[in-house]
C-alpha cells in the first residue's frame, strides 16, 4: 500500500549548541525538545519521588510491615512491564532486609487481569499482612475491598488510568491518580514501583534501619536493567524522564551489570550485550518475557528475573525462547485469518474502527494481533477472544491521535449494559464484552472512532526527518544517532527517505529483501524486513523511493553502516 512521505517540522526552538551535530540538533527540535535540560540523561535529573501522591502512606506501611517481618505478597500482571514490576519489588524488598516476601500472578486463563476477588482467594492462603499491585490494582475496586474484609492491608502501585472512583486502598501511588503533581504521567507500572522503593530505601536509610540491621544499603541503581526492559516493553512514551530510567538502565547492561535472567534473554535473543538499544529490548528481548504469560504462566518469566544463577537463568530463557518460537507459529496463523475476514470488512471504505472475532484465536495473542493489524490498516483495531468463562475478550490498540481508552469510556457511559469492564491508556487497552454484543459493538466503536478522526488522521503517512546528504550517510552519524536515544514511542528513532539505484537485490529468508544500493557515487548496504514477495524482488526496478533508518550492521567484527528501510516504492 502506497505510503505519504511527510516532512517533520520543528515543534519547538532549541538553542543552538556547538557541540550538537547539525542533524541531531533538527532531530530534537521535531520531537519536541526546548531545553538543553531535556537532553540531560543523568540520575540527578530524575523527577523526585515526593512528587508522587500516595507515597508517603505506601512508604510508611511497608516500613511498618518490614519491621514487624510480616509477610508481604506482590500481585503483578502477566506482561514484561508486570513481570520486571514484580521483580523490582521483591529484589529490593528482600534487600531492604524483608524476610517474607512472595508474589502471585493471575493466570490470564483462570482469573483474568488485576486484584479480583477470586485471586484475593488464592492470596489468602499466602497469609499476607500487605498486598501491593504492581502494574495494575487502579480498577479493582472489588478485589481490593475482598481483602479489606480479610484484615489484608493494600498497596495499589499502577499507571493506568483511573477510573471516576478510585478502590479504597489503604494507599495509592499512580502518576495519572486525580490530585497528583508529578510531572511525567508516562511512567509504566515498573518505574513507580521502582519509585515506591527508591522512596522507602531513604526513609528506612533516614531511620538508620540498615546500620541497626547490619544490613548494607542498596544502590537503587542495581535495578534499572530492569526498569529500562519493562519500561519499553510496555511502549509508554518516552518522555525525559522515561529516557533517563531507559539510558541508565541500557549503560548498565552494556557494561554487563545486569541480573542473569536479563543476561540469558539477551544472549537467547541473538543480540550482543554489549551493544544493546532500546529497540532490542523491545523487539528482541520483550517477546520472550512476554511469551510466558501468553501461552503458560508468567511465572517462569518471574523466575528468570529473580534466579542469581546464571545457568539457571539460561535454562529458564531457553524455555522462553521455545514459548517465543509456538507463540510465533500461533500469530502467524491467527494473521492470516484476519487478513481473510478483512477482505469482508473493508468492502465497506467507511470502517474506521475495526473489531476482529475468531472463535479459534488464542487470547494470549490477540494483544499482539490487534497491533499487526493496526500497523497494516493505520486505523484502531481491537482484536477478540473467547474467554474461559464464554465471554469475549478484547484486546485494541490505536494509532496517534485516538485515546482508545477513553473511546471504550465513551462507549460505556452511552451504553451502560455493553462492556462487563475496561482499562487501559491512550495507544492500548483490554475489554470484556457477551458474545452477544459483538455486533452491536462493533458497529457502535466504528461510528465512536469514526466520529474522532479526520481524513488526515487515517492516512498512511511516514514523518520523515528528510533527506540525507552525501556525507551523512555513513558509520560515524549512525553511531551519533544510536547514541542520542533511546528511541521509543512518542520520541521516535530517526526516519530519513531518498531515491537509491538499485545495484543487487535479492530474497533472503525467504521473505527479507537485501539490497545493495548507490546515491552520490556512495554503495551501500540495506535491508527491507518482512517483504511483499509478490512485489519483491521486482527486477524490472533500478530505482526506488525509500524510508529508512540509519544502522550499524556488525560481521566478524568489521561494523559498517546499513539501511533499515521501513517503506520502499519504485521510483
Amino acid at each position: 500500500m502506497t505510503k505519504k512521505i511527510i516532512k517533520r517540522r520543528a515543534e519547538n526552538s532549541l538553542p543552538n549548541q556547538s557541540s550538537l551535530h547539525p542533524l541531531l540538533h533538527r532531530i530534537y527540535a521535531s520531537r519536541g525538545i526546548a531545553s538543553l535540560n531535556e537532553l540531560e540523561r543523568g540520575l540527578e535529573y530524575l523527577l523526585p519521588f515526593h512528587d508522587l501522591l500516595g507515597i508517603d502512606q505506601a512508604v510508611q506501611l511497608l516500613a511498618e510491615t518490614i519491621a514487624a517481618q510480616q509477610r508481604i505478597l506482590i500481585v503483578g500482571d502477566f506482561d514484561a512491564d508486570g513481570a520486571t514490576s514484580t521483580a523490582v519489588a521483591i529484589h529490593a524488598l528482600r534487600a531492604f532486609g524483608a524476610k517474607q516476601v512472595d508474589y502471585l500472578v493471575p493466570n490470564r486463563f483462570e482469573f483474568g487481569y488485576g486484584l479480583t476477588p477470586e485471586l484475593v482467594e488464592v492470596a489468602q492462603g499466602f497469609n499476607p499482612s500487605v498486598i501491593v499491585t504492581v502494574d495494575n490494582g487502579i480498577a479493582n475496586h472489588a478485589g481490593v475491598d475482598a481483602a479489606k474484609k480479610l484484615g489484608i492491608k493494600v498497596i495499589i502501585t499502577d499507571h493506568h488510568l483511573p477510573a471516576e472512583t478510585l478502590p479504597l486502598a489503604d494507599a495509592i501511588v499512580n502518576p495519572n491518580q486525580p490530585d497528583d503533581s508529578f510531572a511525567s504521567k508516562n511512567m509504566a507500572g515498573v518505574g513507580v514501583i521502582f519509585y515506591v522503593m527508591l522512596a522507602l530505601r531513604r526513609y528506612l536509610t533516614e531511620k538508620n534501619w540498615f546500620q541497626q540491621q547490619a544490613i548494607t544499603e542498596p544502590t537503587m541503581s542495581r535495578w534499572l536493567d530492569l526498569v529500562a526492559l519493562g519500561t519499553v516493553a510496555d511502549v509508554v512514551s518516552l518522555d525525559h524522564n522515561n529516557r533517563i530510567l531507559v539510558y541508565q538502565g541500557l549503560r548498565r547492561i552494556r557494561a554487563g551489570q545486569c541480573l542473569p535472567g536479563i543476561t540469558a534473554l539477551i544472549e537467547a535473543s541473538g543480540r550482543n550485550q554489549a551493544r544493546i538499544v532500546s529497540t532490542d529490548l523491545g523487539f528482541a528481548v520483550a517477546p520472550r518475557l512476554n511469551a510466558a504469560g501468553r501461552l503458560d504462566d508468567m511465572s517462569l518469566g518471574i523466575e528468570c528475573l529473580l534466579t542469581s544463577d546464571l545457568t539457571a537463568a539460561r535454562e529458564m530463557a531457553t524455555v522462553l525462547s521455545q514459548l517465543n518460537d509456538e507463540r510465533r507459529l500461533i500469530e502467524q496463523d491467527m494473521q492470516e485469518q484476519a487478513i481473510e475476514a478483512l477482505k469482508t470488512i473493508h468492502a465497506d471504505t467507511a470502517t474506521n474502527g475495526v473489531c476482529l472475532f475468531n472463535e479459534d484465536w488464542h487470547q494470549g495473542v490477540i494483544g499482539i494481533l490487534a497491533g499487526r493489524m493496526k500497523d497494516r490498516l493505520h486505523r484502531p483495531v481491537i482484536a477478540f477472544a473467547l474467554a474461559n468463562t464464554g465471554e469475549l475478550k478484547g484486546s485494541a490498540r490505536s494509532i496517534t491521535g485516538l485515546h482508545i481508552r477513553d473511546v471504550l469510556a465513551d462507549i460505556a457511559a452511552k451504553y451502560p449494559e455493553m462492556l462487563q469492564k475496561f482499562g487501559g491508556h491512550a495507544m492500548a487497552a483490554g475489554l470484556m464484552l457477551s458474545r452477544d454484543h459483538f455486533d452491536d459493538f462493533s458497529r457502535i466503536f466504528n461510528e465512536v472512532v469514526s466520529s474522532k478522526l479526520n481524513n488526515l488522521d487515517l492516512q498512511h503517512a511516514l514523518l520523515s526527518d528528510g533527506e540525507l546528504g552525501d556525507t551523512e550517510l555513513s558509520l560515524e552519524l549512525a553511531e551519533i544517532l544510536q547514541e542520542a536515544g533511546p528511541w521509543g514511542q512518542a520520541f521516535p528513532e530517526p526516519l530519513f527517505d531518498g531515491d537509491f539505484q538499485i545495484l543487487e537485490q535479492r530474497l533472503v529468508g525467504g521473505k527479507h529483501l537485501k539490497l545493495t544500493l548507490n546515491r552520490f557515487e556512495q554503495i551501500i548496504n540495506a535491508i527491507a524486513f518482512n517483504i511483499d514477495i509478490n512485489q519483491w524482488p521486482n527486477y524490472r526496478c533500478d530505482s526506488i523511493k525509500i524510508a529508512y533508518r540509519l544502522d550499524i550492521n556488525e560481521f566478524r567484527g568489521k561494523r559498517s553502516v546499513q539501511l533499515i528501510i521501513e517503506y520502499i516504492e519504485a521510483a
